[in-house]
């Protein structure tokens, strides 16, 4: 009598997890859902009619930067200023410290492998990768990709060049929270700048 109560009580509480947790998923899959589509129509909006490009993150209309596009994975995801856990959980974050998208340099992007990089498990080198500012369009192509530490701050050097560095944690198929990083590096092969 009391195994059956006990049994009782545990698939109670396991029903009660499971919908608590469904219900948390849901939430947070539709909040960036609803974030992606529309900050990618206010920022086309805004680039169509906008003459002047600024050059100051606060300038940017709502806050984000750009969207980066890899065709070939049918991946595109808006960018904003940030790594923290309120912007990952909607959008792809652009690393304080590096240069800024459409700058010079070393432009460091980062996202969950869950989310919006989740198909970077799928890229090759040759991938071109878009990435649209109010700065500008830009293309990379994919040089290299490599499992790092997530103490390994190299990726996130500066260069004379302008290379385009996303970052998501790895293994891709990891529960929890993944012990490494997988990084691509990509260079800029041609650039429209307004």
């Amino acid at each position: 009598m009391i195994a059956r109560e006990v049994r009782f009580v545990l698939r109670w509480l396991f029903g009660v997890i499971a919908v608590f947790y469904l219900g948390t998923f849901g939430y947070a899959t539709a909040r960036r859902m609803i974030y992606q589509k529309t900050a990618e129509e206010a920022f086309n909006a805004e680039t169509a009619t906008n003459e002047t490009a600024t050059t100051d993150p606060a300038q940017i209309p709502a806050g984000f930067l750009g969207k980066i596009t890899v065709p070939r994975l049918d991946l595109s995801a808006v960018i904003n200023e940030g790594v923290g856990d309120d912007t990952l959980s909607i959008a792809v974050g652009h690393v304080p410290g590096t240069a800024l998208p459409g700058g010079r340099g070393n432009i460091a992007l980062a996202a969950h492998r869950d989310t919006l990089f989740r198909g970077l498990k799928d890229i090759q080198p040759n991938d071109e990768i878009d990435l649209d500012t109010v700065w500008g369009a830009y293309k990379y192509r994919v040089k290299s990709f490599k499992v790092v530490e997530p103490t390994d701050v190299e990726p996130l050097r500066r260069t004379d060049s302008d290379v385009l560095t996303l970052i998501t944690c790895y293994p891709f198929d990891y529960f929890g929270h993944a012990p490494l990083r997988f990084v691509v590096e990509a260079h800029e092969v041609s650039a429209l700048r307004k």
